[in-house]
């Protein structure tokens, strides 16, 4: 499977819903990393939790902080990537 191209807005909401629907680091890592690189995740995920739009509530755990900023709408291109994940 070839990477697809997306814009960095695009690699931001796929990690922000991949973490909606594990949770789980690990998890997220394995699931993305199909469709976009380990480097690209783990920057986002830096980036979401450094503007507290992510928090970490584990060791391995993290959330959405659906409190403090609403997720971003999921784009029509991207909801068949984020339902096979």
């Amino acid at each position: 499977m070839t990477m697809t191209e997306f814009s960095s807005i695009e690699k931001t909401i796929l990690v922000q819903y991949g973490i909606k629907k594990y949770e789980n680091e690990e998890i997220v890592f394995e699931k993305l990393k199909t469709i976009m690189t380990e480097k690209d995740i783990q920057r986002n995920i830096d980036t979401l939790i450094a503007t507290q739009i992510v928090r970490r509530i584990g060791p391995d755990v993290l959330q959405n902080n659906e409190s403090h900023t609403e997720l971003p709408d999921l784009p029509e291109n991207l909801k068949s990537i984020i339902d096979n994940l």
